[in-house]
């Protein structure tokens, strides 16, 4: 799996540590992003078709 690098301001890491770990949302920092960045993709998806603009 490829590796990205990124600056994220401190007050959104914050927030998202707070969902990260034992008995929380997510296992991993990494895992709270990819599924964030997954959520956002489908809902531009579904802006898109609600646009009649092709997903190609």
């Amino acid at each position: 799996m490829p590796k990205v690098s990124l600056d994220m301001p401190q007050e959104i890491l914050i927030d998202l540590k707070t969902h990260v770990g034992d008995h929380k949302k997510f296992v991993s920092l990494a895992d709270a992003i990819r599924t964030a960045c997954r959520k956002m993709l489908d809902q531009l998806d579904e802006i898109d078709e609600r646009h009649g603009r092709s997903g190609d």
